[in-house]
């Protein structure tokens, strides 16, 4: 009985106030840089005291929504939030879990397909320019351990690429949350020390052909080649990985 009213015990005034606020962001579409409510404000609209309020600012900035200006004209403002913070805690909460490579694949494979249908016609020229550049530096056989591992990230940067031209927020996360895990694994357990060109020059192949797929706008090529892409690249980094834990 103890635990279940400890579940249900009464929300905190500061949490309570956190999740107005949130609320206010929703509703009032405010955008980062814009300010909050003054303390004063705050303190009359939940009736409640200084150090509640403080509190809930404190608990905002921690999250990382809100930052604040000391001095005349000061006060909280909104932040412009990024996805790395987020990322990185997501990655070190999976530090503990013996993530797999086929684990991550399992997900990639779902997520990264839908995400590259849903940049076709919306690449930039400076994309392209991005795209072309992170192939060409995979295109030759690396000719030392850093070389490898620079061409193990421009693979994923690739992908990261696609996933900020993503329209659909939710994918482009996913998408760069799963490249950054793959690149964890990567440099943790430094797999770039394992001459593994030809699943590097399979990554370039998938790449020239998505990269032709892209500008002629061909939405149907785009996902076959992104489909059978991260199965090939499954297998691939599968068979890399057990090499490395072998070796480690």
């Amino acid at each position: 009985m103890a635990e279940v009213r400890r579940k249900y015990r009464k929300q905190k005034l500061s949490d309570l106030i956190v999740d107005e606020v949130k609320s206010m962001i929703v509703a009032e579409k405010l955008l980062p840089g814009d300010r909050l409510p003054n303390e004063r404000d705050l303190i009359d609209q939940f009736g409640c005291s200084k150090g509640t309020v403080r509190e809930a600012l404190k608990a905002l900035e921690v999250e990382g929504l809100v930052y604040t200006r000391p001095g005349p004209g000061g006060g909280a403002y909104l932040s412009e939030v990024g996805t790395d913070p987020a990322s990185k805690m997501l990655r070190n909460y999976l530090y503990f879990n013996q993530l797999s490579a086929e684990q991550v694949y399992q997900m990639r494979k779902l997520i990264e397909v839908e995400l590259a249908v849903s940049v076709v016609g919306k690449l930039t020229p400076t994309d392209f320019e991005q795209l072309e550049m992170h192939t060409q530096t995979c295109s030759t056989p690396p000719n030392s351990d850093d070389q490898q591992r620079l061409q193990r990230i421009a693979e994923l940067e690739f992908h990261n690429v696609l996933a900020d031209a993503s329209p659909n927020p939710l994918f482009s996360f996913m998408g760069r949350f799963l490249n950054e895990t793959l690149r964890d694994l990567v440099v943790l357990k430094k797999s770039y020390q394992i001459d593994a060109y030809q699943f590097t020059h399979s990554n370039v192949v998938y790449h020239q052909r998505l990269l032709e797929a892209y500008r002629a706008e061909d939405e149907a090529s785009v996902r076959t080649l992104m489909s059978e892409h991260m199965c090939e690249a499954e297998c691939q980094f599968v068979a890399l990985d057990g090499q490395i834990s072998k070796k480690m």
